[in-house]
């Protein structure tokens, strides 16, 4: 049993957590590492369905990431209902569309290029499972007094993060979706106004024959500074 202890009215635990001599920290950082680096957004998705159980522990990892003074400004939606999917596919294709032909300039249609992206997103309708991340502006006590809370956006990119390594770990692929504007989410699944849509994730697992871009991450040296 954690040992407890109260700080100014407050309950403490001590904490434990694995250790690992040098060699097993090497070990345990490379392995992760190496790990990772073969993870990849993937458009090409089975339909083949993934237990809900599943996505529960995903959401449950995820909502292990820390949070400005612990407010966990989150909010999960997992979709697997096929009519709601539907109707995320075609608001999401519409502003795609628009993003695609109007909104996005020149360099941004040739970056995307390398990856060959459309305003197509069929993968919103056969990927079993969508997760929409809603990022909570603030809260409202009994009274409907407004609460705010604090480093919203920081916090729920951390908890996207987590999400991701989660979908890996489960042994599925994912799709980091972010259609501009995204308020039409918020709008179908009836959102309070104190959410807001931050991300929109297909999960499942890939398609028999499923291809991605021959990307490669940057080097250390292009990404870490040592001082």
């Amino acid at each position: 049993m954690s040992a407890t202890k109260i700080i100014d009215g407050y309950p403490f635990i001590s904490y434990t957590h694995d250790s690992y001599d040098t060699q097993g920290m090497i070990a345990h950082a490379t392995s992760f590492q190496t790990w990772m680096d073969k993870r990849r957004t993937v458009r090409d998705f089975s339909d083949k369905p993934v237990p809900r159980t599943v996505i529960e522990q995903i959401i449950l990892a995820a909502n292990t990431a820390p949070s400005g003074a612990h407010k966990q400004p989150w909010t999960f939606c997992a979709i697997e209902n096929p009519a709601i999917k539907k109707v995320i596919r075609e608001e999401a294709e519409k502003e795609e569309y628009r993003s695609y032909n109007s909104r996005m300039p020149q360099e941004w249609l040739d970056d995307l290029k390398p990856l060959q992206t459309d305003w197509h997103k069929p993968f919103l309708e056969i990927a079993p499972w969508l997760i929409i991340m809603f990022k909570r502006i603030y809260e409202t006590d009994g009274g409907g007094k407004k609460k705010n809370n604090y480093y919203v956006q920081e916090s729920v990119g951390i908890a996207a993060g987590f999400l991701l390594a989660a979908i890996h770990h489960a042994g599925l692929v994912a799709l980091t979706h972010t259609p501009s504007p995204m308020n039409f989410l918020g709008d179908i699944l009836q959102r309070p106004e104190n959410e807001k849509p931050f991300l929109l994730v297909p999960v499942g697992y890939p398609a028999d024959e499923c291809w991605v871009p021959d990307i490669h991450r940057k080097p250390l040296e292009d990404v870490a500074v040592f001082y």
